[in-house]
């Protein structure tokens, strides 16, 4: 994994104006249901919450990712404060990832970020590879994720916390990914790791963000261990070829998978495996800050999570 490049800073980039927007649909959606979680980051856990820590030059792999205090220091606080949590308080360390290098991302710095949006994106390869539908992960993606798999296992001798729980997006650079990063260290077929629509890439337009059908995903990673969520359509039916979802929108439908979260699993770590679109968008549901993603990177975040009832 290398350090966010300028696609990768494009990709995590978060203007007010998306915020204020956010902000508006998250009070009419939130405004609808009987209760409600409002989520913020716990400050001094991660360097990566840190305003003083540079995106673009930081690398987690280098800094035991990104951890201040110990990990014994760093879970044993985490208990702690769910111990001594109200019913209406629930704590969270989430590793949220993002999938190794695919073909769409080779092709978007070879054409660069304006052909790349004007022209190729639309398209569904150049005549020398693909990207679209739903891209496989390149050899670079591949040891992106293999690299990732290094690292836990140095982290995990240094006392670092397994996840309990995994999820990841429904496209297949997002899956490999998660399966090379956790071969050896936990048994799939045991973890049932859940696939999960929402937490799919930002949708439209781009046909390397539409999906494959729920057969082939299924015959696919159902032998593996993997779960498909209840209500998963077999076609790809939030995909539309003139549309591209908003960040805002991305953000609502992100939400509500935190929102699933919290209600259903009292783990307290917990992995999710996605695209830099979708991280973006969960760091805004977090209230974490902006941060950029290099393919195949992580960031870690301490979550806080407050029960409203309206």
């Amino acid at each position: 994994m290398s350090v966010p490049d300028k696609y990768d800073a494009h990709a995590g980039a978060l203007s007010a104006d998306s915020k204020k927007n956010y902000e508006k649909l998250l009070n009419d959606y939130t405004s609808s249901l009987p209760s409600y979680w409002k989520f913020e980051i716990v400050p001094n856990f991660f360097k990566q919450s840190d305003e003083a820590t540079d995106p673009l030059s930081f690398n987690y792999l280098k800094e035991d990712f990104g951890r201040v205090l110990s990990w014994e220091e760093t879970f044993s606080k985490l208990s702690e404060l769910n111990s001594n949590a109200s019913e209406d308080e629930s704590y969270k360390v989430f590793f949220l990832a993002r999938h190794g290098q695919g073909y769409h991302n080779l092709a978007n710095s070879v054409y660069g970020q304006k052909e790349w949006d004007r022209k190729w994106s639309k398209l569904n390869g150049d005549g020398k590879m693909v990207w679209g539908p739903d891209p496989e992960l390149t050899d670079l993606g591949v040891s992106q994720a293999v690299d990732n798999n290094h690292v836990w296992k140095e982290q995990i001798k240094k006392g670092c916390k397994l996840p309990t729980k995994w999820f990841s997006s429904p496209f297949t650079r997002s899956v490999d990914t998660l399966i090379h990063t956790w071969k050896d260290i936990i048994d799939l077929q045991k973890e049932k790791p859940l696939i999960k629509e929402d937490f799919r890439e930002t949708m439209g337009v781009h046909t390397c963000d539409k999906r494959s059908t729920r057969s082939f995903i299924a015959s696919k990673y159902e032998p593996k261990g993997f779960v498909i969520e209840d209500g998963f359509a077999e076609e790809d039916i939030y995909f539309k070829d003139d549309y591209r979802e908003t960040i805002e929108e991305q953000s609502i439908r992100l939400n509500r998978s935190f929102q699933f979260i919290f209600d259903n699993y009292d783990d307290e770590v917990i992995n999710v495996t996605s695209h830099s679109g979708s991280i973006r968008s969960q760091l805004l549901v977090l209230n974490h800050r902006p941060f950029a993603i290099g393919t195949g990177g992580m960031i870690p975040v301490f979550v806080k999570a407050t029960k409203v009832k309206n």
